[in-house]
């Protein structure tokens, strides 16, 4: 008799593994996050966001808060896609009510400032060490994921010093000075194999990597500065850890999300709203496992709409591995009580 081969039993890692599933796992990107009062009390208790990110308990206390209100399927690790910068160098704070700020790479002398790869661990570890304590207490039935930002991404803050409306500064170093835009590119793509990777050994079940302003690439510049990179990370990953399922998102893709898991060597491909899930279920689940793709703004005004939305996503992904999961993270406006319909709509 031959040897059935291996399933496994989380949800979430059955669909990375290409099931099919009658009721799709879920989980929510910034499951933990503000629009929880658990979180707001332990974010206040941590004192700011960056201290809260580095505190590997009360890290670890607030990645498992949603676990514990809604039973989600996943958890993923709360921290920031900006600590590998920080790991790498540069400044890093946050303005209370606009976000990150860094200090900023525009040239060789900034570039030439940055700490090699190697060093980022003596930054990170606390990080390291919050995976290590979920994988511990989290319950037996979630999945761990782990999580980084994509090069692409990750270089417009550091060249910008700011999230940007159009990575303008970005683009620009791109064309104006490619050596250091490309050597800024080759050391965050390292970078995030050493990151993603001690993740995994320390316990991630899972890792996602995050490309948020892959769509301001177009033509070629998608297939250097976010195809590529990803392909780079996953193959290294996937060498150092065969069987770990990744998780690859490229937000606003559009017809780049055709072919991409396949180019890349990712298990999933998370979907945004540009693209509806009909288009989605026949041009990118047909390569494997697909994410996605209610809008946050359901999260918000709940009625109807959520319950008959989420339905419709569910059907539509009906024909293949689906994990269910907003088309980006839930907003700070979001009422918790529709986090609970919106679970319920997809598994009842």
């Amino acid at each position: 008799m031959n040897a059935q081969p291996h399933r496994p039993e989380k949800t979430i890692l059955r669909a990375l593994a290409g099931e099919k599933q009658g009721v799709p796992p879920i989980w929510m990107m910034r499951q933990a996050g503000r629009y929880l009062p658990e979180y707001r009390a332990t974010r206040a208790q941590a004192g700011d966001f960056l201290s809260l990110c580095y505190n590997s308990d009360l890290a670890a206390e607030v990645t498992l808060q949603p676990i514990r209100r809604y039973g989600f399927d996943a958890a993923i690790l709360f921290a920031d896609i900006l600590l590998v910068p920080q790991a790498l160098g540069a400044d890093l704070w946050f303005v209370t009510g606009e976000g990150p700020r860094l200090s900023t790479i525009t040239d060789q002398a900034g570039f030439d400032r940055l700490k090699p790869v190697e060093a980022i661990h003596d930054t990170l570890n606390p990080v390291y060490e919050t995976v290590r304590i979920l994988s511990r207490e989290l319950p037996r039935e979630p999945t761990l994921i782990g999580f980084a930002g994509a090069p692409w991404t990750v270089a417009t803050y550091m060249i910008a010093g700011r999230g940007t409306r159009d990575q303008g500064p970005a683009h620009a170093l791109m064309a104006e000075n490619p050596a250091v835009f490309d050597a800024l590119m080759a050391r965050l793509t390292e970078g995030t194999i050493e990151y993603l990777s001690a993740q995994i050994t320390a316990g991630a079940e899972v890792v996602k990597l995050f490309d948020s302003w892959a769509g301001s690439l177009k033509g070629a510049a998608f297939q250097r500065y976010a195809l590529e990179p990803a392909r780079a990370i996953i193959a290294a990953l996937k060498s150092r850890h065969p069987g770990v399922p990744i998780i690859a998102f490229p937000r606003e893709a559009g017809d780049n999300y055709i072919g991409f898991a396949r180019a890349t060597g990712a298990d999933c491909v998370a979907l945004d709203n540009s693209v509806s899930a009909d288009w989605a279920a026949e041009k990118v689940q047909v390569d494997g496992c697909v994410q996605g793709n209610l809008a946050p703004h359901h999260m918000v005004t709940g009625g109807p709409d959520l319950v008959a939305e989420t339905r419709r996503i569910v059907q539509a992904f009906s024909g293949g591995p689906h994990i269910f999961n907003l088309v980006h993270g839930i907003t700070p406006a979001a009422d918790p009580d529709n986090v609970a319909r919106m679970i319920e709509a997809v598994r009842g």
